[in-house]
């Protein structure tokens, strides 16, 4: 019944408007809707148009045909037009200009367009009966464009601003109808856009312009309404009238086109309509005005749509390269650089149009939104480090900084009785004004040099502006209101605080900030008792998990917060409090509190202090597991606190004497643990090499069937037997080529990529000939030839005499003392060592630390890392000691060699410990140029190549950078088996230093599954930390990476060599 009343009350509508018999209102005279006659057809329109709006909710109930009618007979009236006159003035007002009237945005249309039940319909209806509709509405907008651009300012603005705020009004003019026709058109247009089958409907020919009007044409045409349409001045109600004013509804429309990725790419993501978007920024970078109105808003709503745009992949390479990203004829710099160069201006104040506006604070921090998006990735950063950016954004923000500090913070009640007065009171207001836009800017600039932090080269160039901590601390204070960053970043702040925690300055300003506080707080409530203030109405469940759902988030966050660097940072020659009591309410705040009451259970008063001994427990020693996995950060456990030695201790207490001279284990829930982590963090050895025994007991008659053990050696049953022996393969026809060629005497740069190619030729045929006695002939003698070549070189020659008796005596820290004894027994493992190796390992370490020492600064810092020699264990050295068979005068003798080349600062880490060769300002920050070049680029060839994988990390809060850190530190040490650390470190030789990422970037392909997987499970830290890197080989994935060499190359090596000089 009421789609007959309906489709009636259009059909009477649409004969009404064609009878000439009715006195409908021209242009001219406009809309005077005190009169009788106009009140009535308004209310009809009215009710047609409610129920436009109320149909498509329950319209799919009824039969299709039912909707269709409703809808052709709409878009039937919609489409009635009146013979043209002569005059536009004389001209009858059509159905469409009262419909514009009711529902000024079209909101009838959007709710048909929603559900593809209806949209089919009409779009099918519109491209063969009344396509009339669309092309009207397109030269609605065409006409009001070139009024803009023929018309002086306020003559435009007479046009459109008494509609601009919806007035209570009893008559619209002429011109007031067409601005509210453009508004409806350009409503039903940005709609219409969205969907395929509506960009399908254009090209539109006009009868006013030769040339048709295409998709692109009419979206350069929204972008320039944005900038050539007037600025109504203020009024009363601005809220009303910046929703309905040109630039507002053109913003509008194309940010919803943004959100639309199949859309924005077809329609947005094109130079020609990028370049309308930046003819004002061009055009005032020239020094010539905008456009004839262009103002501060437009450029704010400009940079609204150019951060949507940077805020996708596609957008942010169009911004980044243009259309061709290979083409090297680009005229004008791209998207990206002219955004940078202008906002560099906008910080420096360097453009004085905008000077004394108080809208200039809200343009800068609009394009600064821009930029933060760009450099905000690894690709973005790199296109934008030659503006230095950071160091604008640092400067602005302590100019910003001191005036707050200057500005009299208002405080109620602060005037005299004398001075209550309405001057007063307005000089009060004035401050407080002042002051709350002054902080609020000085808030945006920390937020946007915060967002550096998102890169590891980002986090570098944060650091050296030295606003890390005020940075870290803002982070906080949202973190800790629960805000996200921005509506462009969907998963919190996990990924900035695992770049943070990766060095060591980030970790002291994380602890600074009252972050790590928060956090081990947050973690005791959830593990042992809750806040005082939570009434309890049921006790809590009892866990069923190891670790239990409420402490899981906690316990990833920590696992992101303790790398290395952080740890020792936070723990660094810091005694346990071991105290004789423990208050029950005693809750920790820093992780040596966390290790001293989760961890390191060595007294009775610790237990008693916990209410969940088991369960608490249980989670210090999975964070002990994973904690271990960094080897450097096991050796610091170790020889600070003895962890090994107490968790045998607690084994042996957990023991039941079954006979006078037998005990036997008890197997629960904390001794399984235990063992699992004591055979972890006592076997080195890839995944063919250890066996790790499994944390869940079986069913049957022998739950546990792995032996437990409270003392050294471990049983044999944890040791594989299947580990590779060294022999001797040199008779290898492909390898004595090889070694042909270093007997060459002629040997220049094609020499030199001979080998590397015939290296490459038995990397893919047969890798497992490149160990034992013939790689070391290989590493020594192609080491030799490279450093003996000044091309190839790129460290200076050290001159170095010491000998054995010189650095005897010298003392090596306990953590590399320990790292000896664990290299050793690894060594004897593979049989590659024998007896006195550790004399011989400790010497040649002594004369590492001796050679490195000659070439460091003198620098004064309150980090712990750099106020002495390299703090962690050398594992390449160690690496290199067993590959040598434990010669040690071979061993240092290729290091000498070695340091000479670039790869020697990737490869062997204690290289450019404190190294003269860095500026002054990267050894200042303590981060490594592996962490803010190799895994940078990691990061950045992530994205562009197993991008699945990238995405992962950052749902999961997790920086690529910390684990590969880890494993780039520790040689890989128990992530591959031997044969293949070998053949990372002899590819890296051969090949150079930049297959140290590519070999990275073929570990996260080989994972892909893995890694998506844990992300739903959401461990993903756990998993990478945790486990091996099971069935990857270097030799499988060769070709891989030699796509990856001719793609990447020329890059990643141009910014390993600037690292020396590298201070912007």
């Amino acid at each position: 019944m009421t789609k007959e009343i309906y489709t009636s009350l259009a059909k009477y509508l649409e004969l009404y408007f064609l009878s000439r018999e009715n006195n409908i209102p021209t242009l001219s005279t406009g809309i005077d809707i005190s009169n009788p006659n106009v009140t009535h057809l308004l209310k009809k329109i009215r009710l047609l148009n409610e129920y436009q709006k109320e149909a498509p909710s329950f319209w799919i109930r009824h039969p299709e045909k039912y909707m269709e009618e409703i809808v052709e007979s709409t878009l039937s009236l919609l489409s009635v037009k009146h013979d043209q006159s002569h005059l536009v003035s004389q001209k009858i007002l059509d159905p469409i200009y009262f419909l514009a009237l009711v529902d000024t945005k079209a909101v009838w249309f959007k709710k048909w367009m929603h559900a593809y039940y209806s949209r089919t319909a009409v779009l099918r209806l519109l491209e063969k009966k009344y396509k009339s509709l669309i092309t009207t509405a397109v030269q609605q907008c065409v006409q009001y464009f070139e009024l803009c651009e023929t018309m002086k300012g306020d003559e435009v603005l007479g046009h459109s601003t008494s509609c601009g705020i919806k007035q209570k009004t009893f008559y619209y003019s002429g011109q007031e109808l067409q601005y509210i026709y453009f508004i409806h058109s350009l409503s039903l247009l940005g709609r219409l856009l969205i969907y395929t089958q509506g960009r399908k409907l254009f090209p539109i020919k006009l009868k006013t312009r030769k040339d048709s009007v295409s998709l692109t044409d009419l979206l350069v045409l929204f972008t320039q309404l944005i900038y050539h349409s007037p600025t109504c001045p203020k009024m009363t109600s601005p809220g009303h009238l910046e929703d309905y004013s040109p630039a507002s509804m053109a913003t509008e429309v194309l940010c919803i086109l943004c959100d639309q990725k199949e859309c924005a790419i077809e329609c947005l993501y094109n130079n020609t309509v990028i370049e309308a978007l930046l003819q004002p920024i061009r055009n005032l970078m020239k020094g010539t005005k905008a456009a004839p109105n262009c103002s501060e808003t437009a450029l704010i709503h400009i940079a609204h749509i150019l951060a949507r745009i940077a805020s996708v992949e596609e957008g942010l390479t169009l911004l980044l390269y243009g259309e061709n990203m290979n083409s090297s004829e680009e005229k004008s710099p791209t998207g990206a650089h002219l955004i940078a160069q202008f906002l560099k201006k906008l910080l420096d104040e360097d453009i004085s149009i905008f000077s004394g506006s108080e809208m200039f604070p809200v343009v800068k921090g609009a394009f600064t939104s821009v930029c933060r998006q760009i450099y905000g990735t690894c690709e973005g950063l790199q296109v934008l480090i030659p503006y230095s950016l950071h160091e604008s954004i640092a400067k602005a923000w302590k100019k910003t900084s001191l005036l707050s500090e200057r500005i009299p913070t208002p405080v109620e009640g602060s005037d005299s009785v004398s001075l209550v007065s309405q001057e007063s009171q307005n000089i009060k207001h004035g401050l407080y004004d002042i002051y709350t836009s002054s902080m609020a800017w000085e808030e945006n600039l920390l937020d946007d040099l915060l967002n550096f932090a998102a890169t590891p080269k980002g986090l570098l160039l944060l650091q050296r502006t030295g606003a890390i901590n005020e940075c870290v601390t803002f982070m906080f204070n949202q973190y800790a209101k629960k805000l996200q960053i921005s509506r462009h970043k969907k998963f919190g702040y996990g990924v900035l605080v695992t770049q943070v925690a990766s060095t060591a300055a980030g970790a002291i300003a994380l602890q600074n900030s009252g972050f790590i506080n928060a956090l081990i707080t947050e973690l005791w409530a959830n593990l042992e008792c809750g806040r005082d203030d939570v009434r309890v109405t049921h006790p809590r469940s009892t866990p069923v998990d190891p670790i239990d759902q409420s402490c899981q988030k906690s316990f990833l966050a920590l696992v992101n917060l303790l790398s290395y660097p952080a740890v020792f940072e936070l723990v660094g020659n810091q005694s346990l409090p071991n105290k004789a009591e423990y208050s029950l309410r005693e809750v920790p705040t820093s992780v040596i509190d966390i290790i001293d009451r989760l961890i390191i259970l060595n007294s009775e008063a610790k237990i008693r202090s916990l209410f969940n001994y088991e369960q608490s427990h249980i989670f210090g020693l999975r964070l002990l597991s994973v904690v271990c996995c960094d080897l450097d950060t096991l050796l610091l456990l170790e020889a600070q606190y003895q962890v090994s030695e107490l968790l045998l201790n607690a084994q042996e207490e957990n023991t039941l004497e079954t006979s006078e001279s037998h005990r036997e284990f008890i197997i629960d829930s904390l001794s399984v643990e235990r063992n699992h982590v004591l055979v972890r963090i006592n076997l080195i050895g890839g995944p063919m090499e250890r066996i790790l025994p499994p944390r869940l007991l079986e069913k049957g008659d022998e739950p546990y069937p792995w032996p437990m053990f409270s003392s050294y050696p471990l049983p044999n049953c944890y040791l594989s037997d299947s580990v590779t022996r060294s022999t001797d393969l040199k008779q290898d026809n492909d390898l004595g080529k090889l070694l042909l060629r270093f007997k060459m005497s002629d040997k220049q740069t094609a020499w030199i990529e001979n080998c590397r190619r015939q290296f490459c030729k038995i990397m893919k045929a047969k890798p497992d000939i490149i160990s034992g006695g013939a790689l070391v002939e290989l590493l020594e003698k192609f080491v030799l030839h490279l450093s003996e070549s000044p091309s190839e070189c790129y460290f200076p020659s050290v001159e170095y005499t010491a000998t054995d008796a010189n650095v005897k005596n010298e003392n090596l820290s306990s953590v590399q003392q320990l790292g000896i004894k664990m290299t050793v027994r690894y060594g004897k493992f593979l049989n590659l060592l024998k007896d006195g190796a550790e004399n011989d390992l400790t010497l040649v370490l002594k004369h590492c630390e001796r050679f490195l020492k000659q070439q460091q600064a003198s620098i004064k810092s309150s980090l712990l890392c750099l106020q002495r020699n390299y703090t962690s264990h050398d594992w390449f050295v160690s690496s290199l000691f067993i590959i040598m068979l434990g010669d040690k005068d071979k061993t240092f003798q290729f290091l000498q060699q070695f340091s000479r080349l670039l790869t020697s600062a990737f490869l062997w880490l204690p290289r450019l410990h404190i190294s003269r060769y860095l500026p002054i300002d990267t050894i200042e920050s303590g981060i490594h140029p592996v962490y803010f070049c190799s895994t940078h680029y990691i990061e950045m060839l992530l994205k562009a190549e197993v991008p699945l994988v990238f995405s992962a990390f950052h749902m999961s809060g997790f920086a690529p950078s910390q684990i590969c850190m880890q494993w780039i530190t520790q040689c890989f040490w128990n992530y591959l088996d031997w044969i293949e650390i070998c053949h990372y470190i002899a590819t890296c030789v051969f090949l150079g230093p930049d297959y140290q990422v590519y070999i990275c970037i073929a570990i996260f392909k080989h994972l892909q599954q893995d890694i998506l997987q844990h992300t739903q499970t959401q461990d993903l830290q756990v998993f990478l930390k945790e486990e091996a890197l099971h069935g990857f080989r270097v030799s499988d994935y060769f070709e891989y990476m030699e796509v990856l060499e001719q793609n990447y190359r020329p890059v990643l090596l141009r910014d390993m060599r600037n690292m020396r000089v590298q201070s912007t």
